[in-house]
């Protein structure tokens, strides 16, 4: 018979092979970048937050934070191993101006991390507390991780939302605007002295 602790094992170990394979994908737009020697209309935001969120991740792994997590960490440390390489290689090929917002991203990054890992050891004591404080965080940042190829979109959802916004005003108040031009008065403006 199997126990519950070797299927918790053989699922974390199914989803650290398929983990791999999702930290792995990218390498075809590195491969792009290297080749051209620029990062051309790649952005470096869905790195920089995997970067964050690995090294959330592996904290979390912690046995002093959540005991029994080998899984998490080593997946997680891989993770954060290749993010780094990704994120290495899109600085090498940023512009001046690109290369500055990831080396701001990463330290914004290191602060608040530095900042959880103090308040997780300072503020909560045992290790129930520090599960769910770490591992709120850690689901909050997998949706920014997740979420942050969406960033290109952004742009184009504002200005979509903006013409739905226009399309609305005008059918709400298109019965009441006077269509009719017979009834509109000329506007004079005063004669200058």
């Amino acid at each position: 018979m199997v126990n519950a602790s070797e299927i918790r094992t053989a699922v974390g170990i199914v989803g650290n092979v398929i983990s791999i394979g999702l930290l792995l994908s990218p390498i075809p737009t590195f491969v792009r970048i290297i080749k051209a020697k620029s990062v051309q209309h790649f952005k470096p935001d869905p790195y920089l937050a995997t970067i964050l969120n690995c090294a959330l991740w592996v904290f979390y792994g912690m046995p002093f934070v959540h005991p029994d997590s080998l899984l998490v960490i080593t997946i997680n440390g891989a993770g954060l191993v290749i993010e780094t390489i990704y994120n290495l290689i899109f600085f090498i090929y940023s512009s001046s101006l690109q290369r500055k917002k990831i080396v701001l991203t990463l330290l914004v990054e290191f602060i608040f991390f530095a900042g959880v890992v103090l308040i997780t050891l300072k503020v909560f004591h045992d290790i129930k507390p520090r599960t769910i404080f770490v591992g709120a965080l850690c689901v909050a940042f997998n949706i920014i991780m997740y979420a942050s190829p969406l960033t290109v979109m952004v742009p184009n959802g504002l200005g979509a939302l903006s013409g739905v916004v226009q399309l609305i005003l005008y059918a709400v108040y298109y019965k009441t605007t006077n269509w009719d031009e017979s009834d509109t008065k000329e506007v004079e403006l005063p004669a200058e002295a």
